[in-house]
């Protein structure tokens, strides 16, 4: 059948708007109507290779739509179920039964290397191979082919074209807090960075009761934002040292720290803010290769430094979760996010990238 999908062609290019021809769905895969897709940091860190998904790709990663067809031995969606697409993962190795998705061994190739495990690719153009299944879906376009697994059902009257980010970066920040650090009530925490990420764990910390909530950033729009989402305090980095500030706002440092910068320097400054026994969470997505240094003197009292994928959740669990928790006032995440037509998607990189003024672009089919 054929779709309008958004294709990266070269390192670095605007996407380019073009028609393709996508396969029926194989077994255990699903074919989705596209109503909405979320644009995440990590489709521009491909776009620019930081990560080897060859090119030319459709990219896509916060798809939400409607089933339309599925295949063979596919039982937990039909066809006419609304679903939120997040990321692949094998359902088999051992660290998938116990439940920890985010960190299958198969995460890489099943989402970055743009065919399926076989080597095949569900799209083509003019008879052309195109790069697909980034995250199992590449739902930068009007139809998708996700893999059951991928797939979350929500409830038939859920607003399906805001939920598509919950499939990464809003569970990402979300998940780190609640799922990752866990932290007890009457905790602190500072946060380094507050887009998408970032803001999201900012409401995940309110929820869970954190008591001091410290947002980092250069953006005073968004550290605005932060504050009226339930950071307790907020730090200019253009003209504050964040490490120095923190320790004196908590009497010694934070209970915990995240960062989401992927910024060596950053990660840096957050582990060197938590007090002894303080626990950092990095969930950044750097250029494969750069490493980051730390005083193995400060890290040996007691500090932890943990990395967290996709907020270390079971998409099926945990976005149900978050939607329930906006439901109930709890986690207002449409705050964060800005629409735009799909054919508005290089405006979307621009306000997203550049300017700043778009911290979850949607974009919608």
């Amino acid at each position: 059948m054929q779709a309008y999908a958004a294709i990266i062609e070269s390192q670095g290019g605007k996407f380019v708007l073009d028609n393709v021809d996508i396969e029926e769905p194989r077994d255990g895969e699903v074919l989705v109507k596209i109503a909405a897709a979320g644009m995440c940091h990590t489709d521009l860190t491909v776009r620019d290779q930081y990560y080897p998904t060859p090119l030319p790709a459709v990219l896509g990663h916060e798809g939400s739509g409607v089933v339309e067809k599925v295949g063979r031995g596919v039982t937990t969606v039909k066809p006419g179920d609304k679903v939120v697409l997040s990321f692949s993962y094998c359902g088999t190795c051992p660290s998938c039964m116990k439940g920890h998705q985010a960190y299958c061994p198969s995460l890489f190739p099943l989402n970055f290397m743009g065919r399926r495990l076989d080597g095949s690719t569900p799209i083509t153009r003019n008879g052309e191979d195109v790069n697909a299944c980034f995250f199992g879906q590449s739902s930068f376009a009007t139809y998708s082919i996700a893999t059951e697994n991928n797939c979350v059902k929500v409830a038939d009257n859920a607003p399906i074209e805001l939920l598509g980010p919950l499939g990464c970066g809003i569970q990402t920040g979300a998940g780190t807090v609640l799922n990752a650090l866990q932290p007890a009530p009457g905790s602190s925490i500072a946060i380094f960075g507050v887009g998408s990420v970032g803001l999201s764990a900012v409401m995940a910390a309110k929820a869970s009761g954190c008591v001091k909530i410290i947002a980092v950033d250069r953006n005073p729009t968004r550290l605005q934002l932060a504050r009226e989402l339930g950071a307790t305090d907020i730090i200019d980095a253009n003209t504050n040292n964040a490490q120095e500030t923190i320790i004196a706002m908590t009497g010694g440092g934070a209970d915990y720290a995240i960062d989401t910068t992927a910024i060596p320097q950053v990660l840096r400054s957050a582990v060197d803010s938590t007090h002894t026994m303080g626990e950092t969470a990095v969930v950044g997505g750097a250029k494969l290769g750069t490493e980051f240094s730390l005083d193995m003197n400060n890290m040996l009292f007691g500090r932890k430094l943990r990395g967290v994928v996709e907020g270390s959740s079971t998409p099926q669990v945990f976005i149900p979760q978050l939607i329930a928790m906006r439901e109930a006032g709890l986690f207002p995440f449409e705050r964060l996010c800005t629409f735009y037509d799909f054919d508005q998607i290089n405006q979307a990189v621009e306000e997203t990238e550049v300017s700043g003024n778009a911290i979850k672009a949607i974009l919608k089919m």
